[in-house]
């Protein structure tokens, strides 16, 4: 079996061993998810800026692989506009507002990830559409995935209505606003600097969250509610074993 990951310079540092607790809780997810069926799925896992996102990704991807299931890895941070669609189209991408309504590339993601990689799609999938760092347009770069693939994709607001339609399985990671700033900062710190970090953060990607929090209400639309503060000891909140009928919507 293989994992088939995007090819975005945009990379977060592997997760490190999981504890005991941690390392069931994944289990048990994954075998929530490979339990809705063997065809093609689409998972996201979605949660405040900071709230553990990607390594909850890795780990249930992993988990996934080692029960014999072929996985695919995106982030929906991939499917932005470049930076510089911004300043030839003259919209706001700086601000909260406008980091929620004008960054993400709704239809590539759409088209080229998510429609592809799900239950009736040819399995054909871009992992990246433009890299975040580099603005790169990988849109064409495509790898055949085969039958069963489940596609993990770790995104803020991923249960927007742009797609929420596109999901098998929702998993929501809650963490409190405070500690998901706190993290946020902490992580882009050593390479923006402390005071710029903490402006982006606050000004941007925060700010951004509280729009999407009060519109979609996210964590009623999630299949299953995760405490991710303490990273040792993640515990479900809310949910259980899914079924086809409740991942339908």
């Amino acid at each position: 079996m293989q994992v088939y990951e995007s090819v975005s310079t945009w990379r977060q540092p592997l997760p490190p061993m999981a504890s005991p607790e941690r390392a069931a809780l994944i289990g048990a997810v994954a075998g929530w998810v490979a339990g809705l069926g063997p065809g093609r799925l689409r998972v996201a896992v979605d949660g405040l800026t900071g709230a553990g996102k990607t390594s909850f990704g890795h780990e249930l991807a992993a988990a996934l692989w080692r029960a014999g299931r072929p996985v695919a890895r995106a982030s929906l941070d991939d499917f932005k506009h470049p930076w510089r669609h911004a300043r030839e189209h003259g919209y706001d991408r700086v601000s909260g507002e406008g980091y929620y309504r004008n960054a993400y590339d709704f239809r590539s993601a759409r088209e080229l990830l998510l429609h592809p990689a799900g239950p009736a799609g040819t399995g054909k999938v871009a992992l990246c559409g433009h890299d975040p760092l580099t603005g790169k347009d990988h849109r064409d770069t495509r790898v055949q995935t085969p039958p069963g693939t489940i596609l993990i994709v770790d995104s803020v607001f991923a249960f927007r209505p742009e797609y929420d339609d596109c999901w098998e399985y929702r998993i929501w990671l809650d963490v409190d606003p405070q500690t998901a700033l706190r993290r946020g900062i902490a992580r882009d710190a050593a390479a923006e600097g402390a005071a710029k970090a903490a402006r982006v953060h606050q000004d941007r990607y925060h700010a951004a969250v509280m729009i999407y929090l009060a519109e979609v209400r996210p964590q009623q639309r999630a299949d299953v509610v995760i405490d991710n503060r303490d990273f040792a000891t993640p515990r479900v909140l809310a949910g259980r074993r899914p079924s086809a009928e409740r991942t339908s919507r």
